[in-house]
């Protein structure tokens, strides 16, 4: 990450307070991130011991929470989505997945993690040495996405799969994830 906040896959390669929110849920795909948000505000505001998961008590921690939730907006989803749709939604259709796409998002996808690596390599978690937002927001897809033959791909890249593993360890995510999704 270069100073001021920028990194290189920012879309406007500004500050992070030109950032918008898209959509996010860790539980389910067709959420919005402005629910998430607003919650992860809440839950600090109604329970200090669960952590501040903006950093909004510390302006440059907040930043860069906000910068990487923009990038896993704006590079990481679109490079992984694609994959987890052709592999998962396509055949639950009827339909058979399109083999060029998969292996054009992959290298989409390689590219990002190039950056989430050099990120990663210094830090334990995106946005610094604590879990945010910005790391829990990879979740819809990437989940998902470990399921696959392609989940391979971060063996290439051993600070993001020290970081996916450590964050798929944590009691609370073992909980999330144990639980049967509901309708």
């Amino acid at each position: 990450m270069a100073r001021g906040g920028w990194s290189p896959l920012s879309p406007t390669g500004g500050s992070a307070g030109d950032r918008d929110i898209e959509k996010l849920n860790i539980c389910s795909l067709y959420t919005t991130r402005i629910p998430c948000n607003f919650t992860a505000c809440a839950s600090q505001v109604q329970d200090q011991r669960r952590g501040d998961l903006l950093r909004e008590g510390n302006l440059e921690e907040s930043a860069l929470v906000d910068v990487w939730l923009d990038v896993e907006a704006h590079q990481y989803t679109p490079a992984i989505s694609p994959i987890v749709y052709q592999l998962f939604l396509v055949p639950m259709q009827g339909g058979t997945p399109d083999q060029k796409l998969i292996d054009e998002c992959l290298e989409k996808m390689k590219k990002v993690l190039d950056v989430y690596e050099a990120r990663l390599s210094k830090f334990k978690y995106l946005s610094g040495d604590f879990v945010s937002l910005a790391d829990l927001s990879h979740f819809p897809y990437t989940l998902p996405f470990m399921a696959t033959p392609y989940a391979s791909v971060f063996d290439s890249y051993p600070s993001v799969k020290a970081w996916w593993e450590s964050l798929m360890s944590r009691p609370a995510v073992q909980r999330v994830v144990s639980q049967p999704p509901q309708n």
